[in-house]
Parts: C-alpha cells; sequence; structure tokens
C-alpha cells in the first residue's frame, strides 16, 4: 500500500469532522482557492472516510456540474486511494451509483449533474446523510440549494469544494461571508498545500494566467472581472502565417444582423494558427449576406484545402444544414462561454494557438474585447466586438479543449 503525503491544511480537511477536533461541533465545510492546490483530492477522501467512520447503510450524494466531470476528476481519483486503503467498490452507471464498503460498513453514493436549473429536479426527494459539491460555483443556486436541503439525516454534514469566482456570486456572499453564522469551517488553499506540486510546477501555473485567472486560480481570489478579456494580448504576440500546414479546421460564429466571422485554422508543428479569416458586417457593408453565400464564402476560405472539420455556432440550424448538404463536416461548437474563454487564454499565452498578421478583425476585437461589468455580480463578457472572439473560443474549446483535462488536484503519492 502506498503511502499519502498531506499538508496541515488537507489534513486538517481529513480529520475536521472527529471527535476531539476543535472543527468538530461544525455542520459543513467549505474549501476554495487556488487550482492544483490540493482541495479536490482531501476533499474526496475525506468525505468517504467520514461517511464510513460514521454511518452504515446510508445514502449520500455526490455533486459536480456534469457526471462526466465527477467521474473524471473526482471519483478517478478519490475510488482507487480508497481501495488501497482496503475499501472496495462497485459502480452501477446506469443507475450512477457507486457503492462502497469500507471499514467493515458499506454505503451507497448517487452521482448528479448540476449543471443547469432544471437539473434540481433530480435530486428531488432523496434523503442523504451528507453530500459532497465539487466545484459548488459552477453548479445553479437551485440545485445546489437543493442537494443541501436533502441532508436530514441525524449527523449529516455538507462539503463544498470550489474555485472562487466574482464577489458578488451568490456562493460567496451566503457560504464564504457567512460561513460563521452558518456554523461552516471554511478554508482557503493555495498550491503550497499541494506538497505535490514542485516549486516549477507552481512557477510554470504563474506564468500560464493573467488579469482575472491568475487573481482566481493562481491567488485563489474571488474577485471582479473588469477591463480587456485578453488584457495580456499584444502586437509582440502575432504570428507570420506559416509555410505549410498538415492539419486543418474552420471555426464560424454566424450572424444575419450581426456580424459573420469564419477563421481559418492550420496546424504546423504542433502549433495551431489563424491564417486567414471571412469578417462580414451587414451594417457596414449596408446589406445581407444569405446561408448559401455564407458557404460560398467559407469554400474561398477554406482554398481547396482539405478541412477535417467546420466548427459552428450551435444556434446556427440553418446554416449548419446547408454546410451538410454542401458536404461539409461540420460540428455543433461547445458554448460554455467562460469556461472557453480561459482555455483560449491559456492558449494564446502559452502560444499554442497564434493569430497571423493577416486576421485584422480577429486581432482589432482583441483589443475591444472586454468584460461586462454591469453583470450584477455575474461574470459576463459585453455583446459586441464578439464575432472573432466567438469563433475563435469555438475552435479552442470544441478542438482542443477535449485534449485538455480538468484540473483535478492532486497529492502526490510515495511509498512508504
Amino acid at each position: 500500500m502506498k503511502e499519502m503525503a498531506f499538508s496541515s491544511k488537507q489534513r486538517r480537511v481529513l480529520t475536521w469532522w472527529m471527535p476531539g477536533s476543535p472543527d468538530e461541533g461544525k455542520e459543513a465545510i467549505f474549501c476554495d482557492g487556488a487550482v492544483r492546490s490540493g482541495k479536490t483530492l482531501a476533499m474526496g477522501l475525506g468525505f468517504f472516510i467520514w461517511a464510513h467512520s460514521c454511518f452504515d447503510g446510508q445514502k449520500f450524494g455526490v455533486c459536480g456540474k456534469t457526471i462526466e466531470a465527477l467521474r473524471r476528476n473526482v471519483l478517478s481519483e478519490i475510488l482507487p486511494r480508497l481501495e488501497e486503503l482496503g475499501a472496495v467498490w462497485r459502480e452501477k452507471r446506469s443507475e450512477n451509483l457507486v457503492t462502497v464498503r469500507f471499514l467493515g460498513r458499506e454505503n451507497r453514493f448517487y452521482i448528479f449533474g448540476g449543471r443547469d436549473e432544471s437539473s434540481a429536479g433530480l435530486i428531488q426527494g432523496v434523503t442523504f446523510a451528507g453530500v459532497l459539491l465539487d466545484e459548488a460555483a459552477l453548479m445553479p443556486r437551485s440545485f445546489v440549494e437543493q442537494a443541501c436541503a436533502r441532508c436530514s439525516v441525524a449527523g449529516s454534514r455538507l462539503w463544498f469544494n470550489c474555485n472562487p469566482a466574482g464577489p458578488g456570486h451568490w456562493l460567496y456572499k451566503s457560504w464564504v461571508l457567512e460561513a460563521e453564522q452558518r456554523n461552516c469551517l471554511r478554508l482557503h488553499f493555495t498550491m503550497e498545500d499541494n506538497p505535490g506540486l514542485t516549486e516549477a510546477i507552481r512557477r510554470r501555473y504563474e506564468r500560464l494566467y493573467s488579469g482575472v485567472f491568475y487573481q482566481r486560480y493562481v491567488l485563489g481570489r474571488w474577485v471582479q472581472a473588469e477591463g480587456r478579456v485578453y488584457d495580456f494580448f499584444s502586437s509582440e504576440m502575432v504570428g507570420k502565417v506559416p509555410e505549410s500546414c498538415d492539419k486543418w479546421y474552420v471555426s464560424c460564429d454566424y450572424g444575419t444582423v450581426n456580424p459573420m466571422s469564419m477563421g481559418l485554422w492550420g496546424r504546423c508543428g504542433g502549433v495551431w494558427y489563424r491564417v486567414k479569416e471571412f469578417y462580414f458586417s451587414s451594417r457596414r457593408e449596408m446589406r445581407q449576406m444569405t446561408d448559401e453565400e455564407y458557404a460560398a464564402a467559407l469554400e474561398a476560405l477554406a482554398g481547396g484545402r482539405e478541412i477535417t472539420a467546420v466548427i459552428v455556432d450551435p444556434s446556427a440550424a440553418s446554416f449548419l444544414e446547408v454546410l451538410r448538404r454542401r458536404g461539409w463536416r461540420v460540428r455543433k461548437a461547445s458554448n460554455d462561454v467562460l469556461a472557453g474563454i480561459r482555455l483560449t487564454a491559456d492558449l494564446l499565452k502559452s502560444g499554442k494557438i497564434v493569430i497571423c498578421e493577416g486576421c485584422t478583425d480577429c486581432l482589432r476585437e482583441m483589443e475591444e474585447y472586454v468584460w461586462d461589468l454591469s453583470g450584477g455580480g455575474q461574470d459576463r463578457v459585453r455583446k459586441e466586438h464578439d464575432h472573432a472572439m466567438d469563433d475563435m473560443r469555438y475552435f479552442a474549446a470544441t478542438v482542443l479543449g477535449e485534449k485538455t483535462g480538468g484540473f483535478a488536484a492532486c497529492s502526490v503519492a510515495r511509498r512508504g
């Protein structure tokens, strides 16, 4: 069996509920802070160990934004470590149920995804002895509150884990600022709290992020988004068109009254270059184009190259159908705005995607794309000068996002 190394803050997460702990009387724990800070592993292990130390034959909830993310970022990390500690588990995927036998006791853990407001109905009517809410800031308030309301078994406790959002977020106001009133233990994590990270890796994350993402993901602060979205971008980052590329995509943000933006992306040496673009504003040109005209413009943009797929705004049903009839391979774009912006920023800053000097409208929008400060506490971008920004985000999230893992924070495992 492997010995797991934990920081003092991780050990506090693992033991806060134990008899004799100074935090024993707390009814909830809320861990927030930087990415890769070790909170996910400590919270997951602590939750399962607590459940089997205090209950037998009970039901528990394990909640995240999606079931797929939970399996990838939490269960795939926690269950193998529980096995090393002597646990036996089995999963019924059709029922989203994991049954765990550990410490001589057996409990059932139901998995839920809190993607949107309708998800609250999925969790109604269940009685839990406890619930783990992973990345709670990404889930709607109705779902989180319904999950908390399900915990009516004597001795039940609530476990929250998330990276920060804006200071106007309801979770920050209700649980971080009011932790004491809610009898909740709040622990703020930094990367130094994860013994599995080397100094070099910490420095790499510090270089990777900027602006609001640096404040939130590296410093772990609940800060307001403001100013330019890609505030790190400068003219020195603009590239030249490579001589040859081995793979091609086109990304599209569809518009009739609003501008239509399409980007041609080519891969060279492992880097994706936006080598050309098509940008049409009906207001600027004083006329509108049809879907057939847009399809012809796409064909001209492709220039006879073999296009792996055309990534299209998922709301552009009519344009998608025209492209399919013309024989294009099309994919509906992934359209999680904030996650897409964060990923695009990472890729731009690390040099994995490059905007070439001929893409004038994309470069113009890079300077004009800003956060909307009237969002009522919610992170939003201003819905103007965002059309090339959207098609770039569609490309990043749909083509490169599927190859980028989530932020499952882990502790190092060492042999005894």
